[in-house]
């Protein structure tokens, strides 16, 4: 197949795109997105199953022992839409700023052309709700999405590669995703007689700060990892010390090792500065996504289909998260990135902004990369 038999499905992809951008539905309540999706597989004679409440894998058995997945999640975020365009957002509040509508827009198309192509194996279609922070991939890999699947690929839009660039690259390639919760237990009081309690604010003001020492102090400098505290709250009034305060927070790491390492020192810190203050820290510690590891060979058999019709970069690292993860952690997995910049038609706003938006030239690139992928790896 050459990139002109997948430009004839442009206007197809665009279309089932801004379709779904128009109607965006947030994690676990894809019913309208997940109902045309089973439609649109149950229409090309594609057997259907749903899974994780919102979820859809389709099942396309040629026979053969190898099978092959494609994976694209499906949900929008709580962002209420700034761009002044035909396809805008028509939900108030939500709206698809980090591409999914395109991502399920590309395995559709994805799925009709293989489903017309002749090939020996499998191919196992995963259509996932909740990628944005409910982990949907692994109540799809609880719901045996991916059973009997040898080898896995996703692919995700990117604003920071310019349109129908692939990126790729071996290895790590997001961090794993850890969320924190400390709730800090003082004594309450009058915040003119401070002698007479145990100050939480205080207390947690030193441990926020103490906490950043983690990276900088316990991890191997040739490693890489966050810690961030994004949520603090305690108070109601501005003369009541008060009797607690809670922090939300998240670790990135590439590594278990650096993971279990910071979590440790998380607890240990928080407890003796509260100790310190005469207070004490409950810590709640998530571990919420793996690392995503791209498979050395899945990673160069990709460079070299996206070469056949198409600019490859290097993906290098990144700090986000993705559950594409669980799939990944299980089975050999390959996450390219495809690129949808492109300044001089002003798509640059970045990932979760209300004017998010992409170069839908670039959707057919991901189509082909798509099918030309699971083709390859099934010969």
């Amino acid at each position: 197949m050459k990139l002109s038999d997948f430009m004839r499905y442009k206007d197809e992809v665009i279309k089932l795109r801004r379709d779904f951008h128009m109607y965006p539905e947030l994690g676990f309540e894809e019913e309208r997105t997940s109902g045309i999706v089973r439609d649109y597989l149950n229409d090309l004679g594609i057997t259907t199953r749903s899974m994780a409440k919102t979820g859809v894998v389709g099942y396309l058995n040629n026979g053969g022992e190898k099978t092959v997945g494609i994976r694209a999640d499906m949900d929008a975020l709580p962002i209420q839409e700034e761009n002044n365009v035909p396809y805008r957002s028509q939900v108030p509040g939500k709206m698809h700023a980090c591409g999914h509508d395109a991502h399920t827009a590309m395995l559709l198309v994805t799925s009709k052309i293989l489903s017309e192509t002749e090939f020996d194996g499998n191919i196992r279609l995963v259509f996932q709700p909740a990628e944005e922070g409910l982990n949907g991939a692994s109540k799809m890999v609880e719901g045996g999405a991916i059973d009997g699947v040898d080898e896995i690929i996703g692919m995700h839009v990117w604003i920071g590669f310019p349109t129908a660039t692939i990126a790729i690259s071996p290895g790590p390639v997001l961090a794993s995703v850890d969320r924190f919760k400390i709730t800090v237990h003082g004594k309450g009081g009058h915040g003119a007689a401070p002698q007479d309690t145990a100050d939480p604010i205080v207390t947690s003001s030193e441990l926020i700060m103490a906490l950043q020492t983690v990276v900088s102090r316990n991890v191997d400098p040739i490693d890489t990892a966050v810690v961030t505290v994004g949520k603090i709250n305690g108070g109601t009034a501005f003369n009541i010390i008060p009797e607690t305060v809670e922090m939300d927070g998240t670790v990135r790491t590439f590594t278990e090792e650096a993971d279990k390492l910071i979590e440790k020192r998380i607890k240990v810190i928080s407890e003796h500065i509260a100790k310190a203050h005469n207070c004490t820290a409950d810590v709640e510690y998530l571990h919420l996504n793996h690392a995503t590891v791209n498979d050395t060979r899945l990673a160069e058999i990709g460079k070299k289909v996206a070469s056949q019709f198409t600019t490859v970069v290097e993906q290098g690292r990144a700090m986000g998260g993705e559950d594409f993860s669980e799939y990944a952690s299980r089975i050999p997995g390959l996450f390219a990135y495809l690129g949808i910049g492109n300044p001089k038609k002003g798509f640059v706003y970045p990932h979760h902004n209300p004017r998010f938006d992409m170069d839908e030239d670039a959707l057919p690139y991901g189509v082909a990369f798509e099918t030309l992928m699971a083709l390859k790896l099934l010969q």
